[in-house]
C-alpha cells in the first residue's frame, strides 16, 4: 500500500480501472481531501495501447484549472514523472449514478429531471470552452446530496482548440450517439444524445437498446427507435417522454441544437406537469431559471448563479407579511422573485417594488451594519430571495463583484429617476 503520492498522503484506495487506480489522499498544504488517479506505467509503455492511454492522460491533465464549474469535478494538478504519472482531482463523496439505474432503485421523476438539468448546464459550460466530453454515462456522473452532481473523467474529451485529431472508438457503446457509432465528425450534440440515454436509464432502469453483443447494439443505435420511457414507467409525463425522445434523435437536425434548448425544456417540464409540486421545496432547476431570467443577474455566469443558489434562502410569503422593520439590524438583503412589496416610513408610502427589484441592500453596501430606516411589507403573495451579508462575504470575489456592479447599476437608476423628478418640479 502506498503511503504517499508525491506530496499527497494516501488515506485509502477508492478503486481501479483498466489503465489507472484512484486513491483518496490528503493535501497537507491545502488541508483538504483529494482524489488522485495514477496511470499504470506499464500501460503508458505498452506498444499497442500506450499512445492512446497517454493521449487520454494528457487530455484530462490539460484541463487542470480550466473547467471551474460547481457541477464539474475540478482538476487541481497533474504530474508526469519517470516512475509515476497522476492527476489530482476534487474528491466527491457520494458515488456515481450507476446505483440508480436499476429498476428497483429508481429516483423520483422530479429528481431525475433536476439531475439532468444540472448536467446540461455543466456540459454547456464545457462546450463554451470548446470541450466535448464524448463519454457521458452514469459512471462518469457523481452524485452528492439529493440532486447535486459533478461530471468527471474528461479523458476522452474532444477539444475545439489545437491540432487534436478525433480518435475513433472512444466512449461506452451503450451511450454512444449514432454519429459516434458511424465514426462521423462529432460536436456537442453527441453529448446531448448520450445524456438522453442516461436520462432514459435513470427514468426506467433500462437501457433504450437491448442487445447480446456490440454489433447488434450499434445496429440498433443507428437504425431502431427505442420505446418511450413511459412504456416502462407509466407515471412519466408526456413532456418528459418528449424531452428524452428529442435528445436521442438519430438525425442531428431533429435533436436539440443547443444545451440551452435542452435545459429550457427540462425547466418547463417542472411547470407544465407540476413536477416541482412533488417536492417540499422549489427545485434548483426552477430557481436557476428564475435567476437567469432576471435583469439583476444578467451579467452573472452560470457558475456564479449556482453560487448564488448556494448562499440564498427562498421564501414564499403571503400578502401583508412584514419582511423588514424600521430599526431592525440590517444583516440581510432581498431580491423579489415574484409579487410586489411596499416601502413605508411611519405609515407613509415611499415606494412600491415589483418582481426583479432588490431591497435592503444599503446595509450590505454601507458595511457598517446600519439599522433599517423603513418598513417593507408584501402587497401580494410573493417569493423573495434572501441573502445574508455574512454569507455573501464568504462567496467568491467574482460573485461579490457581480453583486456590487448590479447594486451600483440600481443606485444609478434611482439617482437618475430622483434627479428627473426634481427637475420636473
Amino acid at each position: 500500500m502506498l503511503e504517499n503520492i508525491g506530496k499527497y498522503e494516501v488515506i485509502r484506495k477508492l478503486g481501479d480501472g483498466a489503465t489507472s487506480e484512484v486513491f483518496l489522499c490528503r493535501d497537507p498544504f491545502k488541508m483538504r481531501e483529494v482524489a488522485v488517479k495514477i496511470v499504470f506505467e506499464d500501460r503508458l509503455k505498452d506498444l499497442e495501447g500506450g499512445s492512446l492511454t497517454k493521449k487520454l492522460f494528457i487530455t484530462e491533465a490539460s484541463l487542470a484549472g480550466k473547467l471551474l464549474h460547481p457541477h464539474v469535478v475540478q482538476i487541481y494538478d497533474a504530474v508526469v514523472g519517470d516512475d509515476m504519472s497522476y492527476i489530482v482531482m476534487e474528491y466527491v463523496d457520494g458515488g456515481t449514478l450507476e446505483k440508480y439505474c436499476n429498476a428497483g432503485d429508481l429516483l423520483p421523476i422530479d429528481k431525475v429531471v433536476e439531475i439532468i438539468f444540472k448536467c446540461t448546464r455543466a456540459l454547456d459550460f464545457a462546450h463554451k470552452l470548446g470541450v466535448t466530453h464524448r463519454d457521458i454515462k452514469p459512471a462518469n456522473i457523481l452524485l452528492t446530496g439529493e440532486t447535486d452532481i459533478k461530471i468527471t473523467d474528461f479523458g476522452a474529451a474532444l477539444m475545439a482548440s489545437g491540432d487534436q485529431t478525433q480518435v475513433a472508438g472512444l466512449g461506452s457503446p451503450a451511450y454512444m450517439s449514432p454519429e459516434q457509432i458511424k465514426e462521423h465528425p462529432l460536436n456537442h450534440q453527441t453529448d446531448i444524445y448520450s445524456l438522453g440515454v442516461v436520462m432514459y436509464q435513470l427514468l426506467t432502469g433500462q437501457l433504450p437498446f437491448q442487445a447480446s453483443n456490440n454489433f447488434s447494439l450499434m445496429y440498433q443505435i443507428a437504425n431502431v427507435e427505442p420505446p418511450l420511457p413511459s412504456s416502462y414507467r407509466q407515471e412519466i409525463p408526456l413532456s418528459v417522454d418528449k424531452i428524452v425522445r428529442k435528445a436521442m434523435q438519430k438525425d442531428r437536425e431533429r435533436r436539440y441544437q443547443s444545451w440551452t434548448e435542452f435545459s429550457f425544456d427540462l425547466a418547463q417540464a417542472f411547470r407544465s406537469d407540476n413536477l416541482s409540486d412533488r417536492s417540499d421545496e422549489m427545485a434548483d432547476s426552477e430557481k436557476f431559471s428564475t435567476l437567469r431570467g432576471m435583469q439583476f443577474f444578467s451579467e452573472f455566469s452560470d457558475a456564479e448563479l449556482w453560487e448564488v443558489l448556494r448562499i440564498s434562502h427562498w421564501e414564499n410569503l403571503h400578502a401583508n407579511t412584514t419582511i423588514m422593520q424600521d430599526g431592525d439590524p440590517g444583516d440581510f438583503f432581498c431580491i423579489l422573485a415574484l409579487g410586489e412589496v411596499k416601502i413605508t416610513k411611519r405609515k407613509k408610502l415611499l415606494n412600491v417594488l415589483s418582481t426583479g427589484e432588490c431591497f435592503g441592500e444599503m446595509a450590505y453596501l454601507s458595511r457598517t451594519g446600519n439599522e433599517r430606516s423603513a418598513d417593507v411589507t408584501t402587497m401580494s403573495d410573493s417569493r423573495i430571495i434572501k441573502i445574508r451579508t455574512e454569507d455573501l462575504d464568504r462567496a467568491s470575489d467574482i460573485c461579490r463583484h457581480r453583486f456590487d456592479r448590479a447594486f451600483m447599476g440600481i443606485l444609478v437608476e434611482r439617482l437618475t429617476l430622483a434627479n428627473t423628478r426634481l427637475t420636473s418640479v
